[in-house]
């Protein structure tokens, strides 16, 4: 093994870049899939809900009591029979996906691939197969990057252990977590050996199935800061022995601004920003594992989302729940499709490009106290405007359809009026001669525009290309 080039130290990861490639990727999609597919009620957190009051009626109306039947006792009923990894990855591939992959362990304790760690796997139970590792092949097959996500970390504190049930009895507590009392107690904090596990969890993973990209949900904060920069530096270290560029996303504040890229669930920045960050979301409103009577978004939500997050300095990670028996909802596959129609004639206007000095133009802002949008399903209209740009060309995405002409306010002729001096609205100032042509994606044809000192007017074909948002190129002379 050759010397590490990355130490266990923040000053030392920090040194660590992001990759190109993630930069121009821009969208990938992972699923929630695990042994709370079974039931399927409510929510992804069916197995700790169960042994409290919120769904416990239900489980043992339909399950038998707590006492008798446990979440464990769902393993064998999760059987994936109609599992397809090949098929799986060419959706992903058809929905225009640059990255994709599996939850690799969920806050359950039920890990997706073949562990030698944690005797609790998708290959001794359940499915009998290896989830983790059929998708890795499978996807890489398709040209993707391969992500793996972990939420294992809260798994000491996800249930309620309790001598009553399955989850305060010590045979199981491999698959629980050890029982103890202090629960969500801010000075609660795992043991050595659940932490000594966690990390073994991870590096079988690192070391079997290379992951491009990882993701980590809520519970890392609880981790140590040793744990975590050893966890860190075998990644790099291990990412330099495969010649490949991977990158870290977490939630919140739980790795330092120097290492990895922040995520955002369900959520995006409201700004420009000079750093880049994710997003992750669902498919559906409700949960994101598969639940029966999920709500799904709109296609034209999630595009909209899509192209907000790019402009301002982005990715987008979207999420779906399969079935237990592996069937990948209609509606999901549909909605999938949709997307990969729509990205298929606007993929050069995403892929391989970057932020423009300005984001938007539009009057929708839909804000939170923390600085960024929440997820909302927004009626756009025409005025609603997203900038990227590569190479010798601007691209402008319009939210909505312009009957017979846009107007593109930031885009004006100078001298400036004298209206916006002391405004606060973002502009940039362009002479005629800066513009070569102007098209639509999905056409050939050059459209008719002049540019005044209120915008950019372009004047409109009589038929769209395609639904949910038109991209304008404004190739430069």
């Amino acid at each position: 093994m050759s010397p590490e080039k990355y130490l266990p130290t923040w000053n030392s990861l920090k040194r660590h870049r992001s990759p190109e490639w993630l930069d121009d990727a821009k969208f990938g999609i992972y699923f929630h899939w695990g042994i709370y597919s079974v039931p399927a009620h409510v929510t992804e957190w069916y197995p700790t809900m169960m042994y409290r009051r919120v769904v416990k009626r239900f489980h043992e109306k339909n399950f038998g009591k707590l006492s008798e039947f446990g979440y464990k006792d769902f393993i064998p009923l999760f059987t994936a029979e109609k599992f397809n990894a090949d098929e799986w990855a060419s959706l992903f591939k058809q929905a225009g996906a640059q990255f994709a992959g599996p939850v690799a362990e969920h806050h359950d304790g039920f890990s997706m691939w073949n562990s030698k760690v944690n005797r609790w796997n998708s290959v001794n139970m359940g499915p009998k197969c290896d989830i983790v590792g059929e998708m890795e092949k499978a996807i890489r097959k398709q040209g993707m990057k391969f992500v793996c996500t972990f939420h294992h970390a809260h798994n000491y504190y996800y249930y309620r252990h309790s001598e009553k049930f399955d989850t305060g009895d010590p045979q199981y507590s491999d698959f629980y977590g050890p029982p103890h009392g202090g629960g969500m107690n801010k000075f609660d904090r795992p043991s050595k050996e659940f932490l000594d596990i966690w990390l073994a969890k991870l590096k079988e993973v690192f070391d079997n199935y290379h992951p491009d990209l990882i993701y980590f949900d809520f519970g890392l904060n609880r981790i140590p800061d040793k744990y975590k920069r050893e966890m860190v530096a075998y990644y790099y270290n291990s990412a330099e022995e495969w010649g490949r560029g991977v990158e870290i996303l977490y939630k919140d504040h739980h790795l330092p601004p120097c290492v990895g890229l922040r995520d955002y669930e369900r959520g995006r920045m409201d700004k420009l920003t000079y750093y880049k960050w994710n997003t992750d979301t669902s498919m559906g409103e409700m949960s994101w594992g598969y639940v029966e009577g999920e709500r799904y978004k709109p296609i034209s939500t999630i595009i909209h989302n899509l192209l907000d997050i790019i402009a301002k300095n982005g990715t987008l990670m979207l999420n779906f729940g399969p079935k237990a028996n592996g069937e990948i909802p209609e509606e999901v596959k549909s909605g999938l499709l949709d997307i990969g129609k729509w990205m298929e004639m606007n993929n050069e206007a995403i892929f391989n490009t970057t932020p423009w000095s300005i984001a938007e133009e539009g009057p929708t802002k839909l804000l939170d106290a923390g600085g960024f949008s929440e997820e909302n399903e927004v009626s756009y209209t025409s005025s609603d405007l997203r900038f990227v740009t590569k190479e010798d060309a601007l691209y402008i995405f319009s939210l909505g359809w312009p009957e017979k002409e846009l107007l593109i306010k930031s885009l004006i002729k100078p001298p400036v009026p004298r209206s916006k001096w002391n405004s606060e609205e973002e502009f940039y100032m362009i002479e005629e001669p800066d513009i070569k042509s102007i098209r639509i994606l999905g056409s050939d044809k050059d459209l008719t525009w002049h540019l005044t000192e209120q915008g950019l007017r372009i004047t409109m074909p009589q038929e769209k290309p395609c639904d949910h948002a038109v991209a304008f190129k404004i190739s430069w002379s």
